[in-house]
């Protein structure tokens, strides 16, 4: 086998593993901007929202205008979305009874940065302490995907081999073109700001755990982070539960497009633990995925994209159908073989949150219209029954 990554080759190696289980279980937590829906600014209500909510699937996060849910893993795509759709229904419902909204999506708006505070917590105050502007501004929401890889060994490798494949990912769930009252010109404006962070964008390449845990050992003797939960890299092996998590995301208001994205993301990692097993080796050359990075969060689905095989720019829809028909072995794999291809085209025809949102403003020029819609998105979900699962997934908070 011999095919460019983004600048680098894959070639024949000797890494043989054995014992992965076929059908990944995936999970999720959704991060939700806290909304008064009289003003449509960002209000500190997490606090009130969270006194109300099950500890075991809500959390609070650096943000007090910032509210975590915790999915269960689960194997079929459907049992997650009808999961992640009763929690959002159950974390709507509180935010009505107190006169909040709930918005996903990677930025807010509308916001009066001099009104939101941090939470609560002493570890959060010490960030605002240590970070300062970072910390004041971190007023953005992602989506976490968690794919279950057992063994710690190959997580840390697998995080690595998939880089090339995240900005793709990021583009599907564009959301944040709006900051601070204005539009950035991105569709991912969150990427940005998250970028900042002394440990953020693409994980090196590391041949352990060991390794790996002995390169977050040397950044907290440094000073510079305080504790593993602060490795903010775009994809990481987790330090709570067996999985690697996918971090580049953008909150997403449709609960179709978080689908979409776990089912592509576990498809991705369990493709990578074939190869591994095959003792196929991935040279990845990180600058470009940086650069391919900033173009997704820049053009979302509207531009191009850089295509992580070929490694020139493409129009998004080529891109993301490109990596479906690659992925199709490993979706048939989990019963997804429709389904993705299915949301996949789906979230091409409607256009990313980017788009939409913009054209809500340019409606009436009005930005409380693009936080309406924000709201009315997160609260539709097409999935209505409950599904039992696992306790859900946590990681360390950010």
């Amino acid at each position: 086998m011999h095919q460019a990554v983004l600048g680098g080759v894959d070639r024949p190696g000797v890494m043989v593993v054995e014992g992965e289980d076929e059908a990944i279980r995936v999970g999720v937590e959704e991060e939700f901007h806290v909304v008064d829906v009289r003003t449509r600014r960002l209000a500190s209500g997490a606090e009130l929202l969270l006194e109300a909510l099950p500890g075991s699937s809500f959390a609070r996060e650096l943000q007090r205008s910032t509210v975590e849910s915790n999915s269960r893993p689960f194997r079929r795509l459907e049992d997650l979305a009808r999961d992640l759709c009763g929690l959002r229904r159950r974390l709507i419902r509180q935010a009505d009874e107190v006169g909040l909204g709930i918005s996903a999506a990677g930025s807010a708006p509308l916001v009066e940065m001099g009104e939101v505070k941090v939470s609560p917590e002493p570890r959060y105050e010490q960030m605002l302490s240590d970070y300062q502007q970072l910390t004041r501004e971190q007023l953005i929401c992602g989506t976490h995907v968690h794919a279950e890889v057992r063994d710690p060994d190959l997580a840390v490798v697998v995080a690595h081999r998939l880089t090339p494949w995240l900005p793709p990912l990021l583009a599907l769930s564009s959301s944040s073109p709006y900051w601070d009252g204005g539009d950035t010109g991105y569709a991912s404006y969150r990427s940005l700001v998250w970028q900042r962070w002394p440990t953020a964008g693409p994980i090196a390449k590391y041949d352990s755990a060991a390794a790996y845990e002995a390169m977050i050992k040397e950044l907290i003797r440094s000073g510079v982070i305080a504790d593993p939960g602060m490795i903010y890299s775009d994809i990481r092996p987790s330090q709570h539960v067996p999985t690697v998590e996918l971090r580049i995301c953008d909150s997403c208001p449709r609960v179709r497009d978080v689908v979409l994205i776990a089912g592509l993301f576990r498809a991705l990692v369990t493709r990578e633990l074939e190869a591994v097993r095959q003792g196929v080796e991935r040279d990845v050359h990180l600058e470009a995925v940086r650069a391919a990075t900033w173009q997704a969060a820049r053009s979302g689905l509207e531009g191009e994209l850089i295509d992580p095989v070929g490694g020139v720019p493409r129009p998004a829809p080529v891109v993301i159908r490109r990596l479906v028909e690659g992925l199709r072995p490993q979706l048939e794999g989990s019963a997804d073989a429709r389904l993705v291809p299915e949301l996949a085209e789906e979230a091409l025809a409607r256009g990313s949150s980017a788009r939409r949102q913009r054209d809500a403003f340019a409606r009436r020029g009005r930005l409380a219209d693009v936080v309406d819609l924000l709201l009315a998105e997160t609260r539709d979900c097409q999935w209505d029954r409950p599904a039992d699962g696992p306790p859900p997934y946590r990681s360390a908070a950010s």
